[in-house]
């Protein structure tokens, strides 16, 4: 049944994901970190992506990644409730496509990316994805980054040299500026880091689905369809938190996502 109106809706029939941490790691207050590798439902996941030549297009058969079942037509989100044990902000990403781990000092043309357009509208929508670093180990002196892309439109460009200003720890994720005028990424084609004198770390390209604000411990957030947006999740999408906390934990967050098949 596809879904053309509130009463679809509300005869689909709905799934539940669940993305929850039992513990916590030390963070940087008001940055945003990673904690997929940290233990919870699902498991933990490996921080280092294993393939800096060409990439993948992680799903959700890669560990650290709920489990998406077989999909019949499409799903959208309709719910989510969330908390967590500090003040921070979560927000829901399907992690597109991913490449790492990468040295401190890496010179990196990848060659062979394997595609991941099924995982955008219309096969061709590339428009408000994100291009993301994620700290696998952490860095000794500040990290400078450059990376080439291929724009939401097929266009070769460069986000060229950023100097990020940090060391990032373990976990820490900083998002990186495209390129003026750019309102997405398509393709990753090279990876070039100076200035650091050890560390390594991940490049994911990244599709925001949701986020909320945990004003204080243990507070539950429940957000509907209007504020969720239906958001589309497809068969092969690699959903993980990113945890910007008000303090130097991570906390243990918990959120509950529902579907709606249509």
């Amino acid at each position: 049944m596809s879904i053309y109106t509130l009463e679809d809706l509300m005869k689909a029939t709905k799934r539940t994901f669940v993305c929850q941490k039992t513990a916590s790691r030390t963070s940087v207050a008001n940055i945003p970190f990673s904690v997929f590798d940290i233990v919870g439902n699902p498991g933990a996941g490996t921080l280092a992506v294993g393939n800096t030549a060409n990439g993948i297009v992680p799903d959700s058969s890669i560990a650290g990644y709920p489990i998406i079942a077989p999909i019949t037509s499409k799903l959208y989100l309709n719910r989510i409730a969330a908390r967590s044990t500090v003040a921070c902000w979560i927000d829901l990403y399907d992690c597109m496509f991913s490449c790492g781990a990468y040295t401190y000092n890496a010179d990196v043309s990848l060659d062979s990316q394997p595609l991941f357009a099924n995982k955008t509208q219309n096969n061709t929508d590339y428009n408000g994805l994100e291009l993301w670093l994620e700290a696998v180990t952490a860095f000794t002196g500040n990290q400078s980054i450059q990376i080439l892309y291929v724009d939401q439109d097929g266009n070769n460009s460069d986000t060229g040299l950023i100097a990020t200003g940090v060391a990032p720890t373990i976990g820490r994720m900083y998002r990186m500026p495209l390129a003026s005028g750019d309102g997405g990424i398509k393709k990753i084609k090279k990876v070039t880091s100076t200035v650091s004198s050890a560390g390594t770390f991940n490049v994911h390209i990244m599709r925001w689905l949701w986020g909320c604000r945990v004003n204080w411990v243990n507070q539950g957030v429940t957000d509907n369809l209007v504020k969720v947006g239906l958001n589309r999740i497809y068969e092969n999408s690699a959903l993980r938190l990113i945890i910007t906390p008000d303090g130097t934990i991570t906390g243990a967050p918990s959120v509950q996502i529902e579907t709606a098949e249509g």
